[in-house]
């Protein structure tokens, strides 16, 4: 252990060189400005900014790309909370109860504790990356396909019950994700499913422009039903956080800190997954359920710490074992190679410098990004007084530019049209949006491990049952579908008895 913090410590010094340090900044800075643009989140400026550092010394590039992460991350959530427009998932699950914040004059005191839970659950994760390694990554050698199917399967349980006030309302979100999930090629068979012969669906329904309908224009479609303005008491917006904020917060981001590293060093999840179980379980835990929905500080802290913990500990497999944990880990892992660096078992011994560099340089930047954002929320906030004939407009262009730009195809601002409308009716229906975004997203994930599942066992169903840890979530599946219901029958049978009892 001691000898780890030495190794820590050393990255830390090299992680504070002029040009590491700068490398850092930068990151921070683009990553917080091309997260406000819907559409463009973590991948994208990646991808997009990839090149430039082929010209930088290896050790800044992957440093100035991390930092984009998690910039990205930020800058994500500002345009959330403020405009209900998320370019990521997990930023939609801070919008739940952000954007409500921000309609209450609440802007500034969510993008606060937005940035403080992030910190907060960066850099204990940070620490924690240093300390159990090794171990945790034995943990997750033993998750195979079954393991992650019946972990998927908990998460989707957990959403639709938990996550909507109404179980019939989030099974049918539920479902339709998952239909459309399914739309794409067959990965077995190599044949095209709920295509209806467009070749742009061949590769699946685009999730940037799906999710920036639902929520961004179904949002802005919402809005102009109440042309008079949604964000009326703005002018007495201030960034500050009382003592009964922090109160219910510190609970929400250490429970969300180790949810999300937990989740974020399993191959695959990422940081969506850690957010919606962090907000599901802050609403299971709550004393006022009925209130999440209508802008609960706890429901933007524990998501924002998870999803910042997630994003630290899916790099965890990547160094250690050379599995990229999430789609944005996968494209740092390309900038590895593209400099002659096999992330693996061996980089901790031939590249050690720069992985304890880069793990480091994670906590000088969420200093960085902390520092950067506070002062800024009040600027961020004073958008909010735009006129809604200017600021309806601006942002209704930045959807399309988002859900253009990912390639450069007219066919996806249809996509977002379409998904847009799909928003505005679901919200007319008070059906959730949460459990159709987790399904997209986990639903190829949770038939992937279930096909691999059974070409194991030949066709057996049963190897969900005979593993423990695959056994143990199904379980716990089955336990919170059936046994709230059941508790609700039992005392609707008892409230008669009661009631006569007491007559």
């Amino acid at each position: 252990m001691s000898e780890n913090f030495a190794l820590l410590g050393a990255g830390l010094a090299a992680a504070l060189q002029p040009w590491n340090l700068l490398a850092a900044f930068a990151g921070c800075f683009l990553g917080t400005l091309v997260g406000m643009l819907p559409g463009l989140g973590p991948s994208a400026a990646i991808a997009i900014l990839l090149p430039i550092t082929m010209a930088m010394d290896p050790t800044s590039a992957i440093i100035m790309l991390a930092a984009i992460y998690y910039g990205c991350q930020y800058g994500d959530t500002i345009t959330a909370v403020l405009f209900n427009t998320p370019g990521t998932g997990a930023a939609a699950t801070t919008a739940v109860e952000g954007h409500q914040m921000a309609r209450q004059g609440r802007a500034g005191t969510a993008l606060a504790i937005s940035a403080i839970a992030s910190f907060f659950g960066g850099t204990v994760t940070i620490f924690a990356l240093a300390l159990v390694a090794l171990p945790l990554t034995s943990l997750a050698l033993r998750f195979g396909p079954p393991e992650f199917f019946a972990l998927i399967v908990l998460s989707l349980v957990l959403v639709v019950t938990l996550g909507s006030n109404s179980i019939l309302r989030g099974l049918i979100a539920a479902v339709l994700g998952l239909i459309i999930a399914m739309v794409g090629t067959d990965p077995v068979m190599g044949l095209p499913r709920l295509t209806f012969g467009q070749m742009h669906l061949l590769d699946g329904v685009a999730f940037i422009p799906a999710i920036i309908g639902l929520f961004g224009v179904g949002e802005i479609l919402r809005n102009l039903e109440n042309p008079k303005g949604s964000f009326e008491p703005v002018a007495t917006s201030k960034l500050s956080l009382t003592r009964d904020d922090m109160r219910r917060s510190a609970p929400a981001i250490a429970r969300g800190t180790a949810l999300g590293f937990a989740i974020g060093i399993v191959p695959g999840l990422g940081t969506i997954p850690a957010a919606f179980m962090s907000y599901v379980t802050e609403k299971r835990l709550s004393r006022r359920r009925e209130a999440f929905g209508t802008g609960v500080i706890e429901g933007v802290a524990g998501p924002e710490s998870a999803a910042n913990a997630a994003a630290n500990g899916a790099l965890l497999p990547l160094l250690t074992l050379g599995i990229p944990g999430s789609g944005v880990v996968a494209i740092l892992m390309g900038s590895l190679m593209m400099n002659g660096i096999i992330p693996g078992p061996m980089m901790f011994t031939e590249h050690g410098d720069m992985v304890w560099t880069l793990i480091a340089s994670l906590y000088v930047g969420n200093v960085i990004l902390l520092v950067l954002n506070l002062p800024f929320i009040p600027m961020w906030v004073s958008i909010l007084r735009i006129p809604y004939g200017i600021l309806f407009p601006m942002i209704l262009g930045f959807t399309v530019v988002g859900a253009y730009s990912l390639a450069n195809s007219r066919f996806d601002i249809g996509l977002m049209a379409v998904f847009g409308l799909i928003g505005w009716a679901m919200r007319k229906l008070d059906i959730p949006l949460v459990p159709i975004i987790m399904t997209m997203v986990l639903g190829p994930l949770m038939e992937g491990g279930l096909r691999r599942s059974l070409e194991m066992s030949q066709g057996d169903f049963t190897i969900l049952l005979t593993r423990p840890i695959a056994a143990t979530f199904l379980g716990l599946a089955v336990a919170v579908l059936v046994v709230p219901p059941l508790l609700g029958l039992l005392r609707r049978r008892r409230q008669p008895v009661e009631t006569g009892s007491g007559a």
